[in-house]
């Protein structure tokens, strides 16, 4: 257990460290590194790669995909066609993860998770459809004359990365996509903490000043006894939220809230309803 946690934290060090563009590369080296073991699945694979009706639209600059290419032609005994209707699952993830090489390119700039495929228009409702068997169905449009489908989202990227066999890298892909999700959960709770608190302030210096203008007209003695109550439990506890102030008190939370009620309503109609309440505190 112990190796085991120590390699998910190393894990998640790398996805602390390294840039996001090596990161991407990291993915890309470690797909185009699998040798299919079945023959069937090196002939997807490779229709994958080369299968498309226009071959200008392909990734011609990565090293590792120049390599595998050279790899899979090298296999002469594999069939050139591929039949994605008759093709078994395995056969169909190895097509993809050639056409993903070849056609395909990942993002990860401002914290945003981007996967697309640039594949010829005359292909875009095929791949579509192709993507869409595999239960990830893109975004469709067609950009400059090509064809593009699109991912957004974490959860889909990695889920397709996995199926076309993506391991450590993509491992780290999913660390640092939950860091980023866990610091931005953390930043939305404290950011509406402080609102909340902020709020909290406010309303707890109106209300005093509320009490002290009632005070100060002798008001507030003309009270009843529970809103009087109300009040000098909020003298002494300033910062005290109404859940804990109905705890002080023995009583509901509902019944502080009306006691505000009540000595806001009275607060406004002093003077015979000529002013509100702005005396401040000492």
């Amino acid at each position: 257990m112990t190796g085991s946690r120590d390699g998910e934290e190393r894990v998640r060090a790398r996805a602390r460290q390294r840039p996001d563009r090596d990161l991407v590369a990291a993915v890309r080296a470690e797909l185009a590194a699998i040798e299919p073991a079945r023959r069937c699945c090196r002939a997807a694979e490779r229709a994958g790669l080369t299968g498309l009706a226009d071959q200008g639209s392909r990734r011609r600059n990565w090293p590792v995909v120049g390599r595998l290419t050279v790899r899979l032609h090298s296999d002469r005994a594999a069939p050139a066609d591929f039949d994605w209707d008759a093709a078994q699952g395995h056969c169909r993830l190895s097509f993809l993860r050639g056409l993903f090489l070849a056609y395909g390119s990942l993002s990860l700039a401002a914290g945003r998770t981007h996967l697309e495929f640039v594949v010829p228009a005359d292909d875009l409702p095929r791949v579509a459809r192709q993507l869409s068997d595999i239960g990830l169905p893109a975004g469709v449009r067609v950009r400059r004359g090509k064809g593009v489908l699109t991912w957004k989202g974490a959860d889909t990227v990695t889920a397709f990365l996995r199926s076309l066999g993506g391991t450590a890298a993509t491992l780290e892909l999913e660390a640092r996509f939950v860091t980023r999700s866990l610091h931005g959960h953390l930043n939305r709770v404290v950011n509406a903490e402080n609102a909340n608190l902020q709020r909290s302030v406010a309303t707890a210096h109106r209300q005093l000043d509320h009490i002290e203008a009632l005070s100060a007209r002798g008001e507030l003695d003309r009270l009843p006894g529970a809103v009087r109550a109300v009040a000098r439990e909020r003298r002494r506890s300033p910062e005290a939220t109404f859940g804990q102030l109905a705890e002080s008190l023995g009583t509901s939370r509902a019944l502080v809230q009306r006691a505000f009620q009540r000595i806001e309503a009275s607060a406004l109609h002093l003077d015979d309803g000529q002013g509100s309440a702005t005396a401040g505190r000492p």
